[in-house]
């Protein structure tokens, strides 16, 4: 939905939760799911994603699309994930953003969401594991300041657009999505999400983003990932 509010969520646990032992574990987690899926429902939740990345940035191991139809349920959402007890032990950092697709990147296909399974009750968490049909590009970044001052043709966007469409068909793309930030960070103003069957796809797309002339004009930070259990969060927001 193109006025949802998303919140964009890099999160991991601190090495404080595995001091727990594990009832402890299991009853902050169960409390914290109760929560979170009250705060989901209350507010419409539209649907949310994890990724777990391939290699962790120190306490930065997963990074999530939480979707929203306002502001208030973005705001109650962060309130309640960083809540004691659980919210103790977890590293949280958050940026807001609203999905984002230019005329120019029309042509990115859109993945089908996935559909729980009928008797699913999300307040029973299953054996997480990621889904490794497939490997996930996320990339943060934007255009390099002063690159609106140079002419579209001089700066290669038409090239660059042909060489990101050949690349998502020789390789199946399956799923790209733009998030453009409410305020830009640290990276830039833009979040991308770029999901192929293999990494093949993944290192080519990464390779016709850097090259000239386009490459020079733009500031990438790439991330690999691979979908977090899809089908049981799937069930959040039915």
């Amino acid at each position: 939905m193109s006025d949802s509010i998303v919140v964009l969520y890099r999160g991991g646990r601190l090495p404080s939760w595995h001091q727990l032992s594990a009832d402890e574990q299991d009853a902050f987690q169960q409390e914290h799911v109760d929560l979170m899926l009250t705060v989901g429902a209350r507010h419409g939740l539209h649907g949310i994603e994890g990724y777990r990345l391939l290699a962790p940035q120190g306490h930065w191991e997963r990074w999530w699309t939480i979707r929203f139809p306002d502001l208030a349920g973005a705001e109650a959402w962060m309130r309640a994930e960083v809540a004691p007890p659980y919210g103790r032990y977890g590293y949280y950092e958050y940026q807001l953003a609203r999905p984002w697709t230019p005329p120019s990147l029309a042509w990115l296909p859109r993945r089908q969401t996935s559909e729980p399974v009928a008797d699913a009750d999300p307040r029973v968490v299953p054996a997480l594991s990621v889904d490794r049909r497939s490997i996930v590009v996320i990339a943060f970044g934007g255009w390099q300041r002063g690159s609106d001052e140079v002419e579209p043709t001089r700066r290669g966007d038409r090239e660059r657009r042909e060489r990101l469409q050949r690349v998502a068909r020789e390789h199946s793309l399956i799923h790209g999505e733009i998030f453009r930030l409410l305020g830009p960070g640290r990276e830039g103003e833009l979040t991308w999400l770029l999901e192929f069957p293999t990494l093949a796809g993944a290192e080519a797309w990464i390779e016709a983003e850097g090259m000239p002339p386009a490459g020079a004009h733009q500031r990438r930070a790439f991330h690999l990932a691979r979908r977090w259990a899809p089908d049981y969060f799937a069930s959040w927001s039915r």
